[in-house]
């Protein structure tokens, strides 16, 4: 997989003109589990094709439990200067519940460790919305991230999927159904906490203290071209999207014909409008009503007028400087209120 990794790399290297590259960002799997020769071995061939820019943000998913002191002093040696960690909850139970491999120690001392040896950009990830887990416990996970201070969290509301282990499991009624009610509930309490602790809410799911923004997601946000790399990595250039193959077995013999296993799908107008409004309404910047004006030939304040103007009255959603952007409230309606916007 590293060698067909490496050679995916070469085949797509044209895929980005040679623009500068401003993020690296190994994830969508556990990239913690590839060894130092390996990992430095994908990293040279980047840095030897692509257009790295000096500092450019160099992102490592990992759980908890692959961070030992000797991964994490070998990580520190790398280019790799960020660090995602998928702590989850420090509530042991919680954990067992989730299949976690980690336990609430080993999720303490990662982070303590990491700080140790010098990585001061650190991410975390933690999960709410969860059935029989209250508001005391949900405080007590954001009091413990908090100890550690990571400069950035990301928080998600726990989803079950149909096809799912979890979603199997409920539908044999042995995992509880989740309460929106106190999902929306916890999501305000985090708010709150977070805000007090110094935390800027710049995207619905994303938290940071002052200069610890993820470049690399925020490049999304803003929808910069990217490229991925590996199976079911999707690719944009700003006119389509593409997407590799998802089987490991077809990706490798594929990548080793020299041939990149990839769907492609050419944006249409409204796809592209109804993307930016999507991406740009989830975040502290909103939707730039100008430039959709300007680019699209869209205007949004003429085409959905009653309904803005009902999003307005309702303190859902707010206009500064020609940006129409959610409040506190509208961001737990922001999936709907966007679907709402979406041009036809």
């Amino acid at each position: 997989m590293v060698a067909a990794i490496i050679k995916e790399l070469s085949l797509q290297r044209d895929y980005l003109h040679n623009e500068e590259v401003n993020t690296l960002y190994f994830g969508g799997g556990t990239p913690s589990l590839l060894d130092n020769e390996d990992l430095a071995a994908i990293l040279h061939q980047v840095y030897d094709l692509y257009n790295v820019t000096p500092g450019a943000e160099v992102t490592l998913e990992a759980n908890p439990d692959d961070l030992s002191y000797s991964k994490l002093k070998e990580l520190k040696e790398s280019p790799v200067n960020r660090l995602s960690i998928g702590v989850q909850t420090f509530d042991e139970e919680v954990l067992k519940l989730l299949n976690r491999a980690h336990t609430r120690l080993q999720g303490e001392e990662c982070l303590a460790l990491a700080r140790q040896l010098g990585f001061d950009n650190i991410s975390l990830d933690l999960i709410y919305g969860i059935p029989g887990r209250g508001e005391a416990q949900w405080v007590e996970d954001l009091e413990r991230a908090l100890h550690h201070r990571p400069g950035h969290i990301s928080t998600y509301s726990l989803t079950i999927e149909p096809k799912t282990v979890f979603g199997r499991r409920q539908a044999r009624g042995k995992f509880p159904a989740i309460d929106e009610e106190q999902a929306a509930h916890q999501f305000e309490l985090m708010l709150d906490i977070l805000g007090k602790a110094g935390y800027e809410q710049y995207e619905i799911s994303n938290f940071c203290l002052p200069g610890y923004y993820s470049r690399h997601n925020s490049s999304y946000w803003k929808q910069q071209e990217y490229l991925g790399i590996g199976p079911s990595a999707h690719s944009y250039d700003g006119k389509s999207r593409q997407f590799n193959i998802s089987n490991n077995g077809k990706y490798m013999k594929s990548i080793a014909a020299g041939v990149v296993p990839y769907e492609r799908e050419v944006l249409e107008k409204k796809d592209k409008v109804n993307e930016y409004l999507l991406t740009t309404l989830r975040t502290k910047w909103g939707t730039d009503l100008a430039r959709l004006k300007d680019e699209f030939n869209v205007n949004l304040l003429k085409d959905r007028a009653t309904y803005i103007r009902d999003l307005l009255d309702s303190k859902l959603a707010k206009i500064t400087n020609q940006h129409l952007g959610l409040t506190n409230k509208g961001k737990l309606l922001a999936d709907k209120i966007s679907s709402d916007l979406f041009i036809d």
